[in-house]
């Protein structure tokens, strides 16, 4: 019996560690420490780092601060985390980030919206036009910095959901909306963003 309950685990646990999502259907995918940060996701030490249980990035008008995993999204996942907009006035999550297009799901002071949109990132260039794209769907929220916003996103049947504080929600189907079905998940800022708490699960 012990045999057994041991070779599920271990199982288990290869499963996680081959797979290429970043959670799988058994396993929610949570950041537990700064080598994670390095091995599972693609970053620049200068743009984004893990500081006790916060995930902290930088960035500027002229060159947006990018992390982006390695595994890609499931098909249905649900993302959940809270985020603190320190400084400046963009806050993004990428999603289904398949080479230079991405689904755009970000906060916005300027304007004070959610917004989703589509997006395209160039990593090695900051020119207009190689960054960021369109809006889509928006709604009004009153955004401001140093306040913690609780983000739920979830994709599932190709319908994502978007909201902020469980109040203000934004949807859209995927494939009606010609948006990316399936990619990787990258944060940006425009500023500097804290993060904590961040999961990510198979539905």
């Amino acid at each position: 019996m012990k045999l057994k309950i041991i070779g599920i685990l271990i199982l288990q646990f290869l499963l996680f560690s081959c797979s290429g999502t970043i959670s799988t259907v058994k396993k929610e995918y949570k950041l537990s420490d700064s080598g994670e940060l390095k091995s599972n996701w693609s970053i620049n030490s200068n743009e984004w780092i893990r500081k006790n249980d916060t995930l902290i990035g930088n960035g500027g008008p002229s060159h947006w601060g990018v992390v982006m995993s390695k595994k890609q999204l499931p098909k249905n996942y649900e993302i959940n985390f809270k985020v603190n907009m320190t400084k400046e006035s963009l806050f993004e999550v990428m999603l289904n980030s398949d080479k230079e297009n991405y689904i755009r799901t970000y906060l916005y002071q300027i304007d004070q919206n959610i917004v989703i949109g589509k997006g395209v990132y160039h990593k090695n260039s900051d020119e207009y036009g190689k960054r960021g794209g369109p809006t889509l769907f928006k709604k009004n929220l009153e955004l401001q910095n140093n306040k913690w916003y609780t983000i739920k996103i979830k994709v599932q049947n190709n319908q994502l959901f978007f909201s902020v504080d469980n109040k203000t929600t934004l949807e859209c189907s995927l494939e009606k909306s010609n948006l990316s079905q399936k990619g990787k998940l990258g944060f940006l800022t425009n500023g500097e963003v804290k993060i904590i708490d961040l999961s990510i699960k198979t539905l």
